[in-house]
């Protein structure tokens, strides 16, 4: 056992019942270690088709209309070259309390895939048989994109962030959980949604043509988040609702109320944007207010997380896993970055990636137990995640500290006195 450390707290072994290696992932995730779920694997290649199934309406529509394969082949590249640059703002957004990465991955692959295709084939199917046959050709045009469209968008794009309440409610911590699902899904969508602007950018001469195709990129490809922005009120639903008990009425009413706020903005941005240049400049300002507001939220949600860690961590200083040193390296995100390049330059990679594993999981014990404390999380699932994210703890300050010689190099620059991962420190 380790020293003053209760029976109760004492981290179980490092390797499954089953003889598997430790995994770290599984451990942040709160799901069993092995082999990737065949759930995750199958629900990866159903996004992946409908994707692809999306993108192939998009080039069978381009040659059925008489215009070759070009349109099609220019717009593709288009709408994927932003991308990297926008998750990675996304990633950046998520460093204090990143969320797994198989989650995030699936949520993008749902906006591109189901959500996409879905919302491809309902706003169309609503367009030709419905609102254009009873109101005409502009005014039914109007009303779909005004009302139809954005219902059937924010719910398709909805659904991953409530699945992701019924199945992973345990991941989403806070606001921020929410906001970064939603970017995700959004991100996913516009991708797909964009190839369609693109190619009718092209092919619309009279209007611009590739000058027009050049604007419509910059605004919905390189400076607009909007998707993400209207599916982040949904996400902000979804993160109140896992904030409360299960069931709980006012969960199911916020998300019901997240979910109304992301069409109301969505279909006030298609009914302005139809007005030309200024409605358009009214939705940009409505949309940055917004925007603001959402960063706001995040500010101030990252702030609540380093409040919990000084609350919460010094708790477990008896365990012999932290530091009054360690607890204000974890309170910054500086701090965080310094111990993990310090560990990198003394210990390699393997150190470095203990440093993360160490961080991850310290964070994620400060959220359990503010979980627990508001009655979201029952005390024996607190029990075992507390076990979990300990051995973590255990094995991730192990693994770095057999990897540092303690001739090399400066003490980290945190420690003022014995850190957990300084070289020589008190705890072995």
């Amino acid at each position: 056992m380790l020293p003053d450390m209760p029976e109760s707290m004492q981290p179980s072994s490092a390797s499954s019942a089953a003889g598997e290696p430790f995994d770290p992932a599984a451990v942040l995730a709160g799901r069993p270690s092995g082999r990737t779920p065949v759930a995750f694997i199958v629900g990866m290649a159903a996004t992946a088709a409908c994707a692809i199934v999306a993108l192939g309406i998009d080039a069978v529509q381009t040659l059925a209309d008489g215009d070759g394969p070009a349109p099609f082949a220019i717009a593709l590249p288009l709408a994927l070259l932003p991308v990297p640059l926008l998750v990675s703002v996304v990633l950046w957004m998520d460093r204090l309390e990143p969320e797994p990465r198989a989650n995030l991955v699936f949520a993008f692959g749902w906006g591109a895939g189901i959500a996409a295709l879905s919302a491809l084939i309902i706003n169309t199917a609503d367009l030709e048989f419905v609102t254009m046959p009873a109101l005409g050709a502009s005014t039914g045009e109007y009303v779909a994109a005004t009302f139809g469209a954005p219902v059937v968008e924010e719910t398709m794009k909805g659904l991953v962030l409530i699945g992701l309440l019924w199945r992973r409610r345990d991941e989403i911590d806070g606001p921020t959980d929410g906001v970064i699902y939603a970017a995700m899904v959004g991100l996913g969508f516009a991708m797909i949604e964009n190839v369609g602007y693109y190619i009718n950018a092209i092919v619309t001469p009279e209007r611009g043509g590739m000058a027009l195709l050049g604007y419509t990129f910059v605004l919905r490809g390189l400076l607009s988040l909007l998707h993400p922005i209207f599916t982040s009120m949904t996400g902000l639903g979804v993160a109140y609702a896992a904030s409360r008990p299960r069931g709980s009425a006012s969960a199911k009413v916020a998300v019901f109320l997240g979910w109304l706020a992301a069409v109301v903005l969505h279909g006030t941005w298609n009914g302005l944007s139809l007005f030309g240049t200024a409605g358009l400049v009214t939705a940009y300002l409505i949309m940055s207010c917004v925007l603001v507001g959402l960063i706001v939220i995040l500010v101030a949600d990252r702030r609540r997380i380093i409040a919990l860690i000084r609350r919460y961590l010094p708790g477990y200083q008896r365990t012999g896993l932290v530091t009054s040193d360690d607890v204000a390296m974890l309170a910054s995100l500086r701090a965080r970055g310094q111990a993990r390049a310090w560990a990198r330059a003394t210990g390699g990679l393997p150190a470095a990636a203990a440093m993360g594993d160490y961080q991850l999981a310290a964070t994620e014990l400060a959220l359990a137990r503010e979980m627990a404390d508001r009655g979201v999380l029952a005390p024996g699932a607190l029990a075992a995640r507390e076990r979990s994210l300990l051995t973590l703890m255990h094995v991730a300050r192990h693994a770095f500290t057999r990897r540092v010689p303690d001739h090399r190099g400066a003490p980290a620059p945190w420690a003022a006195s014995g850190s957990a991962f300084r070289p020589g420190g008190t705890s072995q």
